[in-house]
């Protein structure tokens, strides 16, 4: 599968995630540890399709839209048509040195092999006083309703060995604190998926492990359809621990 084949199906199963209970709520606590005021320029980094951004700048905000991927930001332009959305990378941001007010990363860090010379160069960015928001997922504690407990926990931590940064949003306050960052809190929210979606989430974490070898094929497509006839019969379920973490420059 190519890239933007990569990205066309990951768009779909992202806007599901984002209508899952509690998932508006938590992007709503973000925006108000960011603390901005009306006018104040806030950049949200992998903004994905955008929706996060044009929340913020319902807010009153000047809000930018930073990510990686042309496909993303395409798509994001497509939706959001007077967002403000520019390709650049976590490590270089497209602004000048205490520009920004506010920064924001959701879901992200995870994907980085340098995860403190992002927080260094969204300190950079900051002006000082200006906040910073992470959010991200532990891959190594996601809890899976299974009949067979030792091969979920074998697909789940195999799934977190080819992330780049497993478990980098426990050590979000220390990567704050590392970087000269203050007043620095984290909070610990939990997602909670059923039915396809979670069946989505945890059938593709299962196709990739079987992909590397770390479970039999044999193994992955019986634990898949499992989890396919939870799903059918509205009984699957999977508990994910997301921290969040804010400070001030």
């Amino acid at each position: 599968m190519s890239t933007t084949d990569d990205i066309n199906a990951l768009i779909p199963l992202l806007d599901a995630i984002d209508a899952t209970p509690g998932a508006a709520e938590l992007r709503a606590r973000s925006y108000e540890l960011l603390a901005q005021e009306p006018g104040a320029l806030v950049v949200d980094v992998g903004c994905g399709a955008g929706r996060a951004v044009t929340e913020l700048a319902d807010g009153d905000v000047r809000a930018v839209g930073i990510d990686l991927s042309e496909q993303m930001i395409a798509a994001a332009r497509h939706r959001y048509p007077d967002g403000d959305f520019r390709l650049g990378t976590a490590y270089e941001l497209p602004f000048q040195d205490g520009e920004v007010s506010g920064y924001r990363a959701e879901k992200v860090f995870h994907t980085l092999d340098e995860p403190a010379r992002a927080v260094a160069e969204a300190r950079r960015a900051l002006a000082p006083g200006g906040r910073i928001v992470l959010i991200g997922q532990d891959w190594d504690t996601f809890v899976i309703e299974s009949d067979d407990p030792h091969l979920t926990r074998t697909i789940v931590h195999a799934r977190a060995d080819l992330v780049a940064s497993p478990r980098v949003a426990r050590g979000y306050r220390n990567l704050l604190l590392d970087a000269g960052f203050e007043d620095v809190e984290v909070e610990v929210h939990t997602g909670l998926l059923a039915g396809p979606t979670a069946e989505a989430v945890v059938s593709g974490m299962a196709e990739a492990v079987a992909s590397e070898g770390a479970i039999s094929r044999a193994q992955a497509d019986a634990w898949i359809a499992d989890q396919r006839e939870r799903a059918r019969t509205d009984r699957a379920f999977l508990a994910v621990p997301l921290f969040v973490a804010s400070a001030t420059r």
